[in-house]
């Protein structure tokens, strides 16, 4: 019995339609597996892509998504375990990191904790083209196509098995969120019982609300927009306050409100999670002298920052960058989901979209207008169910 094409979402350049297209059934050699995918997000990586702004060559067209959370449905011989070698089979539910590095260049050899910053990494839903066999390299598709062989980098995380697969798919931004946080603390800017301010209310800054108050946060305010749905959410994740910048609309104002709700003399961390340049002159405001600034949003689109070093030199800041994660970060992002899972509402964060070319366009319009917190878009909904 012959099996079944399967459909896959591709973008031919920036700001153009999704286009679906079928391709043939692979056949899976003994180190790969087919995974059928419950559900992808729609993350501000794949926003910054389709805007045109993303910093490096892409192979267009391609399929886009790598915030996924699946199923296999087939697998080879030797395709037994996952990279934390817990074994894996037929039915097994898993993620898939995005970044695969490639293990001899530099950072990778010498620095294998910041694999993140491989300097020929290969990722899921960026740099793998449609036009490379068997063309499933991107969450937005029914299935993704894993090969250990062809792509060693590659790792494949096996997820609890009475886990969600919505719940699943947000492990690749909270995983994030819990690096940068990480940083911080061996950085000795954040321990236990510390206020915290977030920047950004979009679905990092959500995320890192519930991942400050998993790993210690005392206090956690969220500086954002808009209030629906975002800002509420906030508050229902655990926030003690929000300042929404379009009702507080100066730096001065919302400096002001910020510090009045923490009192005293600042937070003790402020991580931006906006991506916007200016975010950083503010955020430092909004901190005690002595504390830490953690920038993790993205703004390759967005311009520079514009600041003064004085107010780093003379506050006495700690300042630090987090970008994305390795995969030895991930089982904490996982776990942090799995033990959490009823304790903030996760499924809250995703709208969900049907995998058809007006829902693939819809997920990204609203994400891209802020209308949801996480568009999230899912092939098969049996599986989410």
């Amino acid at each position: 019995m012959s099996k079944p094409e399967i459909r896959v979402a591709t973008f031919a350049g920036p700001g153009a339609e999704p286009v679906i297209q079928s391709v043939p059934w692979p056949k899976v050699p003994r180190k790969a597996a087919l995974i059928k995918v419950g559900a992808c997000g729609v993350c501000g990586t794949d926003q910054h892509i389709l805007k045109g702004h993303w910093p490096k060559p892409l192979p267009w067209p391609f399929t886009l998504g790598h915030e996924i959370g699946g199923v296999i449905v087939e697998k080879g011989e030797e395709f037994t375990a996952d990279f934390m070698e817990k074994p894996l089979q037929v039915g097994s539910k898993v993620m898939i990191p995005p970044l695969m590095p490639c293990g001899h260049c530099y950072y990778c050899v010498h620095y294998p904790e910041q694999a993140n910053k491989c300097l020929t990494p290969v990722y899921y839903g960026r740099y793998l083209g449609f036009d490379k066999a068997p063309h499933l390299w991107g969450g937005w598709a029914e299935y993704v196509y894993v090969d250990l062989e062809m792509l060693p980098g590659t790792k494949v995380y096996k997820l609890p098995d009475d886990m969600s697969l919505r719940l699943g798919a947000l492990s690749e931004p909270l995983t994030s969120c819990i690096r940068a946080f990480n940083r911080a603390t061996r950085a000795g800017g954040f321990k236990w019982g510390d206020t915290v301010v977030i920047q950004g209310s979009g679905p990092i800054g959500i995320l890192a609300v519930a991942a400050a108050q998993e790993m210690g946060a005392g206090r956690v305010i969220c500086v954002g927009a808009p209030e629906e749905p975002r800002l509420a959410l906030a508050r229902k994740f655990g926030a003690e306050a929000t300042v929404d910048i379009t009702k507080v609309t100066t730096p001065e104002a919302r400096i002001a409100a910020v510090r009045e709700i923490v009192g005293g003399f600042g937070a003790d961390l402020v991580m931006d999670c906006s991506g916007h340049p200016s975010a950083g002159p503010e955020g430092i405001e909004f901190l005690r002298d002595g504390g830490t600034y953690v920038e993790m949003g993205q703004f390759t689109d967005a311009g520079k920052i514009e600041t003064s070093w004085h107010r780093i030199c003379s506050k006495d800041l700690n300042v630090l960058g987090s970008w994305a994660f390795t995969g030895n970060d991930l089982p904490l992002g996982v776990d942090m989901l799995y033990r959490a899972r009823d304790k903030y509402p996760w499924l809250e964060m995703q709208t969900v979209y049907p995998f058809t070319q007006e829902g693939v366009a819809q997920a990204v319009k609203d994400a891209m207008a802020m209308k949801t917190v996480k568009s999230t878009i899912v092939p098969f909904p049996e599986l989410v169910a």
